[in-house]
């Protein structure tokens, strides 16, 4: 039985991430090459790993976030317990971005107002000049 390995060019160029990403992955604590030499071997665990850290950043979860939940899929325990801590972290990040998008909403219409005050001043002042 063969094993499958990748690079960290392989890596790297199949998930459109950089090597230098990869690394930090590594420094991190996410990925686990064995070495040859200078080399980095990933095997397939790295491989799906990096696949749910990616996924997690596009979600916008935080580095800590995205550890703990790929940590837990690697236990052995009931998946309850894993499927409800993920349940409860996507729903704090949903609230999180709820909560930002209501921010921007409410600086969107700031401006909005000031636009219009604005463009009201200088309509007032080149009201003589027509």
């Amino acid at each position: 039985m063969t094993t499958t390995t990748w690079t960290i060019s392989d890596l790297a160029h199949e998930f459109a991430v950089t090597p230098r990403t990869l690394r930090f992955y590594e420094d991190q604590g996410i990925l686990s090459p064995l070495r040859q030499g200078n080399q980095r071997i990933y095997q397939a665990r790295d491989r799906t790993r990096l696949k749910l850290a990616l996924r997690g950043k596009r979600l916008g979860l935080q580095l800590s976030e995205i550890l703990t939940l790929i940590n837990m899929y690697e236990s052995p325990m009931d998946t309850s317990a894993q499927l409800k801590h993920y349940e409860a972290v996507l729903e704090e990040h949903r609230l999180r971005l709820e909560r930002q998008r209501q921010d921007i909403d409410q600086t969107l219409q700031e401006i909005q107002d000031q636009l219009q005050l604005c463009r009201s001043l200088l309509d007032q002042r080149d009201a003589p000049f027509r």
